[in-house]
């Protein structure tokens, strides 16, 4: 790497800063007149003032994070007898990929850039201010010409908030592609689901979506967009790093321990070793829009979505994407009576299996909302059913979710008898144990126009007990100690009445116990 002459000086000239606080004086290469000329009418070089109401619009409101990155400082050695001032223009982000994390507030940007450089010494300055990008993770390299481009350090001038200046040496001149990575806060992403039952209600159709939402200051123009699925445990908020007063603070306190990823440069590499590492999954947009093809790959303990193409995510705005559309989705609908849990309403519940058999299997589904619809005739009609949320879905595994209590099926326990027998006595002639009998019927009613499955569970106060059947409900299960099930299946529009008697064994008649439904 080729070392200026220590007979020569650097003359550092200041270009327009993000934001006005910074200090400094501004430059508008975006006013069609030559760069850092006066708008009074000075000489070249002369800073034009800082106010300037018609570059800034509704001040503060808006980021101005890479405009300051596209007025460069350009430092250029010259003698010590004369100086010439050059004021090279970076160009917008040629592309920018967003990695965003759904269990922390976390993302991982990365951009591609033309810069125009000089041979020699060059100094590019930026400024962060009204993002939320930790500063402190921001790193550069170049994509071309790696062993004449030393982008030596990056330094953060005392006394000046939201800003840097990267030191640049070059052994050539003219554009170089660089790529610039940093982790930002305030983006975020969440799914959620729409089914749509079949008439028989035995399928479903299964859209999913995710809703990608920019809070961070910075709009993001045609940017790649990357959904990881998975926990990360980090230490410091990126967001706390963002706002500190200068980059080099510290947003925790001493003495503070946890496991996981602290802030800036060794979390970033870890974020880029696991998010650009992964595969692709490609999710097609919200709007009416030709589909895009889907590639699905596994990435270690995390799930990584890549939306296919581009999408432009402006500061403040929603975007919502499609990710999943999957027809026929074999379910199970299960209606369930537990008046210990549930008291004496009956819930609805529906199931299915994230596998193939499922038409489903190849990805991980991510946790979310689901709202069910049943479909009505062909006309297109939907009728609402219900909503449940549910947990990230591994492959392979089964979720069953609570729609809520219904009207249209409905359960009534009666208590028809009781009595006590078989008295056993003690020593001195006082009742000591004894039988509890207990009668009960079981009303069950479909009111529906399709078949039903019914779970009816009746929960007792001992493990000590003993069941005898009546009618045409015969079989139950035994779930545990001291619980069972009976399961009943209804056709459309009908009722079906069982009757059970069950005897509790109390004192010293548990010593008798010899249940014939064990």
């Amino acid at each position: 790497m080729r070392t200026p002459s220590p007979t020569k000086r650097l003359a550092v000239i200041a270009a327009r800063p993000c934001h006005p606080r910074a200090g400094l004086p501004l430059c508008h290469p975006r006013d069609g007149s030559p760069p850092c000329h006066s708008r009074e009418g000075g000489n070249p070089g002369t800073p034009a003032p800082i106010h300037d109401p018609g570059l800034y619009g509704n001040a503060g409101t808006k980021s101005y994070l890479w405009s300051a990155l596209a007025c460069a400082v350009v430092l250029t050695i010259t003698t010590t007898a004369s100086a010439k001032v050059d004021l090279v223009t970076l160009p917008a982000r040629d592309t920018v990929q967003l990695t965003i994390y759904n269990s922390a507030d976390l993302t991982l940007a990365r951009e591609s850039r033309a810069l125009t450089v000089k041979q020699g010494a060059n100094a590019l300055q930026f400024s962060w201010a009204n993002t939320l990008i930790d500063p402190t993770s921001l790193e550069m390299f170049p994509k071309a010409h790696a062993a004449e481009i030393d982008i030596a350090e990056l330094v953060f001038p005392p006394r000046v908030q939201n800003l840097g200046l990267w030191n640049i040496a070059s052994e050539i001149g003219g554009k170089v592609p660089v790529e610039i990575t940093y982790l930002t806060s305030g983006l975020s992403w969440r799914a959620f689901y729409m089914g749509t039952l079949s008439e028989d209600e035995k399928t479903m159709r299964l859209q999913a979506y995710v809703r990608v939402t920019n809070n961070s200051g910075e709009d993001y123009e045609n940017a790649q967009v990357r959904l990881i699925v998975g926990k990360v445990h980090i230490i410091d908020q990126i967001a706390d790093l963002a706002r500190r007063q200068y980059p080099y603070g510290s947003p925790v306190q001493l003495g503070q321990e946890g496991l996981g990823f602290g802030g800036g440069r060794p979390m970033k590499e870890e974020m880029e070793k696991r998010a650009f590492g992964g595969m692709r999954v490609g999710l097609v947009a919200g709007e009416p829009m030709d589909a895009k093809q889907v590639i699905k790959e596994g990435l270690s303990e995390y799930f990584l979505y890549t939306i296919e193409g581009t999408e432009t995510i402006p500061n403040g705005w929603s975007k919502r994407l499609q990710s999943l559309d999957v027809d026929d989705v074999p379910v199970v609908n299960l209606y369930k009576f537990e008046e210990q849990r549930y008291g004496p309403n009956v819930l609805r519940f529906l199931s299915f299996t994230n596998d193939e058999d499922h038409e489903l299997g190849e990805t991980p589904i991510p946790g979310g909302a689901l709202k069910v619809y049943r479909g009505l005739a062909d006309d297109g009609h939907l009728s609402y059913v219900g909503q449940s949320s549910f947990k990230y879905i591994p492959v392979g595994d089964e979720v069953e979710l609570n729609l809520g209590a219904v009207r249209d099926v409905v359960v009534e326990p009666t208590l028809m008898n009781v009595k006590t027998e078989n008295y056993r006595y003690d020593s001195h002639g006082d009742v000591a144990g004894w039988d509890d009998v207990e009668t009960h019927q079981v009303d069950v009613k479909n009111t529906r126009d399709v078949p039903v499955k019914v779970e009816v569970k009746r929960n007792f106060d001992s493990q000590y007990w003993d069941l005898a059947r009546a009618g045409s409900i015969s079989a139950f299960e035994k779930v545990d100690l001291d619980t069972v099930k009976f399961t009943i299946e209804l056709p459309p529009r009908s009722n079906e009445t069982f009757v059970y008697t069950v005897t509790h064994y109390r004192g010293t008649r548990t010593e008798d116990w010899t249940p014939r439904s064990r």
